[in-house]
């Protein structure tokens, strides 16, 4: 009897080794999980980090093929995946909770949180009309009409005790909206600090001393932006490459962030047209100033606070009057992220 047992065991262990060589074969027949990725917005420095993953290898190494797009807005990378032509993206968590309130069933969920503190800002001319918020009543201002800030300027708005209704909005191409403010087309324009503090730099004007900032966190907004997001049929189909993914993508922010000349460099090869000196600087500014926070000093890169999110939903629900408050769960999961030692953010100079 003995030996009838350990034949028995025999047999099945040989017939379970079977059957998993048989299913990493299939897997291995398959190929790669095919990755359509939407930046939010042209190439710039701040995407380093996502050519780098790809030139390296990084993705690759984790049997991903992952095309990567430019972008129409950090707002509009919600649309595109939730349309389907895109799996993933860079783009806003606030257009997510205001979609997963609406299209709970199409919403995109963040799981990799990239911007910690929000650049969303309210630029206008250090010598022009607007010197508080409430001077927006009866100005003209422009935004492009994918933008974030754009989309979160009713709230602003709401929440300072400004009637939207008077203020004149022009959607404007990107390329346009710093000339026409130094111009004086329009009075103010809704950015993304992130990308407008370098256009100014670049157009040799000073972005401190030139420019008066209003950044939404400092007007009453605490709220995350931007981060990697998926498709929930991404995510429940492809569990692992959303592993892979983020795992590629926080390897790639910490070592890009440490070596900006390289990374630029990389990135040239993908957009020739770039200014080197100026997406060097943009990377280490985005980096220090909305990248790497005291909160992330303490949770590691990609991870927020839960209290904060729960009030940022709050805040969203309440403002935008939406039918339904969003679980967390519904709008940031974090059980797909590496482990906290592996993301725990690098000190570079400003």
């Amino acid at each position: 009897m003995t030996e009838r047992r350990a034949l028995r065991e025999l047999l099945t262990l040989v017939l379970a080794l079977g059957v998993a060589a048989g299913t990493l074969t299939l897997a291995q027949a398959a190929g790669p999980t095919k990755i359509k990725f939407t930046l939010d917005w042209k190439i710039q420095g701040l995407h380093a980090w996502y050519y780098w993953a790809k030139a390296k290898g990084y993705f690759k190494d984790e049997n991903l093929d992952v095309t990567i797009d430019q972008g129409e807005g950090s707002a509009a990378t919600v649309t595109r995946i939730m349309s389907g032509a895109y799996d993933a993206g860079f783009g806003d968590i606030n257009a997510i909770i205001q979609n997963a309130a609406t299209k709970p069933d199409d919403a995109p969920v963040m799981v990799y949180m990239i911007y910690n503190k929000t650049p969303f800002a309210l630029l206008s001319k250090a010598d022009g009309p607007i010197k508080t918020l409430k001077n927006l009543e009866g100005s003209k201002l422009a935004s492009p009409s994918g933008s974030a800030s754009l989309k979160l300027l009713p709230l602003l708005a709401k929440q300072n005790g400004i009637d939207y209704s008077k203020i004149s909005i022009l959607q404007v191409s990107p390329a346009l909206q710093e000339q026409m403010l130094l111009q004086g087309q329009v009075d103010s324009i809704a950015v993304f600090a992130a990308t407008s503090y370098l256009n100014l730099v670049s157009l040799k004007v000073d972005p401190d001393k030139d420019f008066r900032w209003n950044f939404y966190s400092d007007a009453g907004l605490d709220l995350y932006s931007n981060g990697v997001m998926v498709s929930q049929k991404l995510l429940k189909e492809h569990p692992e490459a959303v592993k892979g993914l983020l795992r590629a993508i926080n390897r790639s922010i910490k070592e890009t962030v440490q070596a900006p000349d390289a990374a630029i460099d990389l990135l040239a090869t993908e957009e020739p047209l770039i200014k080197k000196d100026i997406e060097k600087r943009r990377l280490t500014y985005v980096y220090n100033n909305f990248i790497n926070t005291p909160e992330v000093g303490d949770l590691g890169l990609g991870e927020l606070d839960q209290k904060r999110l729960t009030s940022a939903i709050s805040t969203i629900v309440t403002s935008f009057e939406l039918p339904r408050t969003p679980k967390p769960d519904d709008v940031f999961n974090d059980t797909f992220l590496p482990a906290k030692p592996d993301r725990m953010p690098p000190t570079i100079a400003p």
